[in-house]
């Protein structure tokens, strides 16, 4: 049986890498867990504590290897408005009930939720299902990654 790889450090960002985790979102904000890399080897990440994981991050194993770090597709409900204050209303209607989300120019998406779906309808915005990686804010004082 062999060993499973403990992964404790983050990796420079254009470090080579020889392995990918996909995650879904839930599970790329905990630090401390078992995963399964894409290839079927298991690692125990040990990372510090604070930041969530973010697709293209690379993470190194405690003997050198660099693994990839993918978001996962997930089920998003996505919510569009051309009025800007319809959408800021949105976000702030999400916001206050703790729900992360993932702000786009004219669209805020949420892992899909058909009470929130309704909320922001009532709000008049148009909601759709889609399936896509989630890289939703990281809050105020958190690790932001926009591109």
């Amino acid at each position: 049986m062999d060993a499973v790889r403990r992964v404790t450090s983050h990796a420079d960002a254009d470090a080579p890498w020889q392995a990918v985790l996909t995650l879904p979102f839930e599970r790329r904000v905990k630090s401390r867990q078992r995963a399964v890399l894409d290839d079927g080897g298991e690692v125990h990440l040990d990372l510090p504590r604070g930041r969530a994981l973010r697709d293209g991050d690379r993470l190194r194993a405690e003997d050198g290897l660099v693994i990839l770090v993918r978001a996962a597709a997930e089920c998003l409900s996505q919510a569009a408005s051309d009025e800007p204050l319809s959408l800021a209303r949105a976000c702030y209607h999400l916001g206050n009930r703790h729900v992360p989300v993932q702000i786009e120019v004219s669209a805020v998406a949420y892992l899909a939720d058909h009470v929130l779906d309704a909320m922001v309808r009532q709000l008049g915005l148009c909601v759709t299902v889609r399936t896509g990686p989630f890289e939703p804010e990281g809050g105020a004082y958190g690790h932001h990654h926009h591109e």
